[in-house]
């Protein structure tokens, strides 16, 4: 094997399991021992992988190379072979994720949680550093229970926003989840730990989540909020419970397996209006976030705002050679002129209007005077009813599901590839600008196009910068990770940090949040990961 070996050769050289990885055929450090956890020999891997086949019934612990396969596939540049597990085990339930940490402890297994496996963008499955073995939570996807009266629901980490939306259609309820982008095969509790938003105004997923069930890694089981009360009756129904409030402890962290969460449901409004407003200019952008803050400081725009740039909305349907075949970034002017043709402008806004046919008629009006003002062009479905972009976001707007924008990957060839960098500015018009400018440069530098979008909360946004590339092409990948860290360095000296990301970049984003930041977080796991057996390296955090 040479240093251009394939990352699928990497897999089947490096997850074998314990009696490959022994043999002298692999002596090159790209090789199987690169996967096997860090200070664990094969055959302390092997004994492991007996004990867990034991707590979990040998089909559900996958650590031979193909079975291991898929948990190592990821969008997400990798050109190392830094973040392949060394397997994979699945427990049903959190008897069996006590049993598992128990095995993980005694001998120095490491294990990357997962619900899904499907943080697209972000690295699906694969763990911050190699050789960790994923906990997949799949089998534990029961939705415990939904409170009709309350709209409240507890469910466990398998539980798929599709599954979730089919009990509420089974059941006649009326309430609407919210979902990411791709929601259909997403996990309610993997997406709320990641703190991501949606497109309703129940989009701030974290914020709408009510009580957890976590297990530690010794394997005491905690209940956040009223879940320790005794005969409680409201752990999904208020947050707080007494003390500290430690369920933010277990988002984005490594302190614990959640093993249940309880959300909060939107009630189905009685009326529901769509719209899209559609701007030229690229350079419209500061004026649009300006328009669209005080509207969402104050609520009369309810729901996170979706502001997408044309090459992104292309990139759901179209791809890259249909508008350009050069090799360097494709232009504003090409990008127009297909955007034209499909009904789009340089920038898409969309948000929706909620509640009763009074309220939006009084609000509808003050709406489209400030956005007329902006020189945009403010559209509905009068107008783009069939258009496929406009249906996928009114889709959104009302907790459908679609899969449609993992077309994206696409864009530059069938070897799909993605990362996403999601730096959070606060909701100023000049900041988007320069953000924007400052994006477009460092991926020409690279002859890569921007792919961008902004979400839009109260007071902050999110800068969805989705940098495409063809996996298929080892320089691509690498240029792909390379543009990557650029982009977090030079957006970071600006005070402009990420607010989630690849596993490849954890430790360079975490390492903006400052020092304090980061001996906090180590301290914390010390106290209650000890042996730092869950997920060393997520989100920069390890002993």
């Amino acid at each position: 094997m040479t240093g251009t070996v394939s990352r699928r050769d990497l897999i089947r050289a490096g997850a074998a399991g314990a009696a490959l990885a022994s043999t002298s055929a692999f002596a090159n450090p790209l090789d199987g021992p690169r996967m096997m956890p860090p200070g664990l020999g094969s055959d302390r891997f092997a004994a492991a992988v007996k004990e867990l086949r034991a707590v979990v019934g040998a089909e559900w612990v996958f650590a031979d190379a193909d079975s291991t396969l898929p948990y190592a596939s990821t969008f997400t540049p990798d050109p190392d072979g830094k973040h392949l597990p060394s397997g994979a085990v699945a427990p049903a339930s959190v008897e069996e994720v006590q049993a598992v940490l128990k095995v993980a402890n005694t001998s120095g297994l490491p294990l990357w949680p997962v619900s899904t496996g499907k943080n697209m963008g972000y690295g699906n499955a694969t763990p911050a550093t190699s050789g960790q073995m994923v906990l997949d939570l799949k089998r534990m996807n029961r939705i415990i229970e939904v409170d009709a009266e309350l709209g409240t629901a507890l469910v466990e980490p398998g539980v798929t926003y599709q599954d979730l939306h089919d009990y509420l259609q089974a059941h006649k309820l009326p309430y609407w989840i919210d979902v990411p982008t791709v929601g259909p095969i997403v996990s309610p509790l993997g997406n709320t730990l990641e703190r991501g938003v949606g497109y309703t105004p129940y989009g701030d997923h974290f914020f709408m989540q009510c009580g957890m069930e976590v297990v530690l890694a010794d394997g005491t089981v905690v209940r956040t909020g009223m879940g320790s009360v005794k005969n409680s009756t409201t752990w999904q129904a208020f947050k707080w419970g007494y003390g500290p409030y430690i369920d933010g402890l277990f988002t984005q962290s490594n302190f614990g397996v959640v093993t249940k969460l309880g959300m909060w449901l939107m009630p189905a409004p009685p009326v529901y209006k769509p719209f899209m407003v559609r701007h030229m200019e690229v350079a419209d952008v500061a004026k649009i976030v300006d328009a669209i803050r005080p509207f969402r400081m104050n609520n009369l725009i309810p729901n996170c705002v979706l502001m997408m740039g044309a090459a992104y909305q292309l990139a759901m349907f179209k791809r890259r050679d249909e508008i350009w075949t050069e090799k360097r970034s494709v232009t504003d002017e090409a990008i127009r002129a297909e955007a034209v043709k499909n009904g789009l402008g340089m920038w898409n806004t969309y948000f929706a209007l909620y509640g009763t046919d009074e309220i939006i008629a009084a609000v509808e009006p003050i709406v489209r005077g400030a956005f007329e003002a902006t020189g945009g062009e403010v559209l509905t479905e009068k107008e783009m009813s069939g258009n496929p972009w406009f249906e996928h976001h009114k889709s959104l707007m009302r907790g459908g599901l679609t899969l449609e924008e993992i077309g994206i990957v696409r864009w530059r060839g069938p070897g799909g590839g993605m990362i996403c960098f999601a730096p959070v500015a606060p909701a100023k018009g000049a900041e988007t600008a320069a953000q924007t400018a400052l994006a477009k440069e460092i991926l020409g530098k690279y002859d890569f196009d921007y792919n961008g979008a902004f979400a839009i909360g109260g007071r902050e946004l999110h800068h969805l910068i989705f940098l495409l590339f063809d996996k298929d092409d080892p320089a691509e990948e690498r240029k792909a990770q390379q543009c990557t860290e650029e982009m977090i360095h030079r957006f970071g000296e600006k005070g402009w940090a990420a607010y989630r990301t690849a596993v490849s970049t954890m430790d360079l984003v975490a390492s903006q949040y400052g020092e304090a930041n980061r001996l906090l977080n180590q301290r914390l796991k010390a106290a209650l990961d000890p042996n730092g057996v869950i997920a060393p390296g997520k989100s920069g955090i390890s002993l």
